[in-house]
């Protein structure tokens, strides 16, 4: 069970993450979740994110011109709580699944839900089910 992260490379540059985002808004896409490292080793900035509408949220970046590369990326849910990421780190350790970033989306009572991206998402998300881990697939659009 897996989700569509968006990533684009984005000038280091002021009122670039504003731009894309009143792309998104124009277009009526909700951003759920969002990473963004304004300067990365190759000098541009990088964004991440999942969006309530992958699908238009694409088309809106290519009808821009921005080129856009799609990722499957885990959601999972974590306690909120003083070490409750453990829950879902020590599953992902135990099955040598490594965790090449992490980032929140929405909280949800209790729980947050945090979106993941590792070297074997397939292995990542078999790894969380064992342990009881509830992890989102599409229905994380319409929340």
């Amino acid at each position: 069970m897996t989700v569509k992260q968006i990533s684009i490379d984005i000038p280091n540059e002021p009122g670039q993450m504003a731009k894309i985002s009143e792309m998104m808004g124009d277009a009526g896409v909700n951003l759920i979740a969002l990473f963004v490292s304004t300067k990365t080793p190759g000098g541009e900035g990088l964004m991440r994110f999942v969006a309530d509408n992958p699908d238009k949220a694409i088309n809106t970046l290519n009808s821009n011109g921005i080129e856009v590369r799609i990722d499957e990326v885990l959601a999972a849910e974590t306690p909120h709580h003083a070490g409750g990421l453990l829950a879902v780190l020590n599953p992902l350790k135990r099955a040598k699944v490594n965790v090449s970033y992490l980032y929140p989306c929405i909280q949800t009572g209790e729980a947050t839900i945090l979106i993941l991206g590792a070297d074997d998402v397939k292995a990542g998300a078999e790894a969380l089910k064992k342990d009881w881990i509830r992890l989102y697939g599409e229905e994380i659009y319409n929340m």
